[in-house]
């Protein structure tokens, strides 16, 4: 890919927009789904718990986490308002159990200690100030709430060629580091490994991501 195409595919990574955003939305869906599968399986979700996702995308996998326990409630927050509109239209079927709403990306739009459980999967990279999200995260999950940071690590991020465009990346003790930070105070690794295609051409790429558990 041309170096103009790799900056436009960073761009909708990070906030996808228009008809060229909806292409990439379901392309994300597809190379990202085992990791958010994984993630939504290490929350341990229960019945009637409020779960919170932060970047949502076009959320074709909202079916596997309302499948998990009985009487869920289920909100995620986006920036992209192209898939703000995506993740509502493709889950019409369950607007008495799900919401979307668009945020600035900075502030969570809840009350203190509204969720049981919180995930995100591939969003950290965007975090323009990660500490101060990071205890916006902290403010919304409950007591013994359990919130999932998911992300591919640095030292795999970095042989992705359009990394380079406004991605930040993390190692695990960078990410170990960060959320020490914060007020969060427990934290478990996971690290993963699988074969997925490229978003960039047709080979397949061997990614190596991190799964953290959270606590307060």
């Amino acid at each position: 890919m041309e170096k103009d195409e790799l900056k436009i595919l960073a761009q909708n990574l990070a906030n996808p927009q228009g008809e060229k955003g909806i292409e990439i939305g379901e392309m994300m869906h597809a190379t990202n789904i085992s990791m958010t599968l994984e993630s939504i399986k290490t929350l341990l979700i229960e019945d009637n718990e409020h779960i919170l996702e932060i970047g949502h995308g076009n959320a074709g996998h909202l079916k596997n986490i309302l499948s998990r326990a009985q009487n869920l409630k289920y909100t995620g927050v986006d920036i992209s308002e192209t898939m703000h509109n995506e993740a509502g239209k493709l889950n019409n079927n369950f607007q008495n159990q799900a919401e979307f709403i668009l945020y600035e990306g900075k502030k969570l739009p809840f009350e203190d200690k509204t969720f049981d459980k919180i995930f995100t999967v591939n969003t950290v990279y965007f975090w323009e100030e990660p500490v101060e999200f990071l205890n916006e995260i902290h403010r919304v999950l409950k007591k013994d709430g359990t919130f999932v940071l998911t992300f591919g690590q640095r030292k795999f991020m970095e042989t992705l060629p359009f990394t380079e465009y406004d991605f930040t990346l993390y190692s695990n003790s960078e990410m170990e580091q960060l959320v020490s930070q914060s007020h969060f105070k427990r934290m478990k690794i996971s690290e993963k490994e699988e074969d997925i295609p490229s978003k960039s051409g047709n080979e397949t790429i061997h990614r190596i991501y991190t799964i953290l558990t959270i606590k307060k």
